[in-house]
């Protein structure tokens, strides 16, 4: 798809919420899709209370931020776990392996951005198919390097 539907290089890239392609989560949760690849990705992910969450992985070319929307979040860095509330941020450097989700008990609503970006809205997708029992985990591990999402021991 590129940066998004519409956008001319050289130009703002503006997505309205209307235009914004959502992918349902269980749980109440959702991927909101807002840009992808180009400069950086953007997503903003909602998490249910009880969600699983991202699994330990890492990024070989890109940076992630994630800001805390709203709600309570966990992130495993390397081997350091750090909550952090709404209105914290988190920068994830390239080949830190991170995993994150919400903390027990509650929800989550994040703002993520990946620097520079990865086509990755087909990788948002296939986890939404995984997480409603429609795909399998396996699906996504040829696509490691393509989207740079590399689970360790895979």
């Amino acid at each position: 798809m590129g940066q998004h539907q519409g956008q001319v290089a050289g130009t703002a890239l503006v997505v309205r919420a209307a235009d914004a392609e959502e992918v349902p989560l269980p749980r109440s949760g959702a991927f909101r899709l807002l840009a992808d690849g180009g400069a950086a990705g953007v997503n903003r992910l909602r998490l249910g209370a009880g969600s699983a969450g991202a699994p330990q992985h890492f990024h070989t070319r890109s940076t992630e931020l994630f800001y805390v929307l709203g709600g309570v979040a966990d992130f495993l860095l390397g081997t350091e776990p750090v909550r952090v509330t709404e209105g914290g941020l988190v920068l994830v450097p390239p080949g830190l392996t991170h995993a994150f989700g919400p903390a027990p008990g509650e929800g989550a609503e994040l703002l993520v951005v990946l620097t520079p970006g990865v086509e990755r809205f087909g990788y948002f997708r296939t986890l939404g198919r995984i997480q409603h029992g429609l795909a399998g985990f396996e699906e996504l591990l040829p696509h490691q390097d393509r989207y740079d999402v590399h689970f360790p021991g895979a």
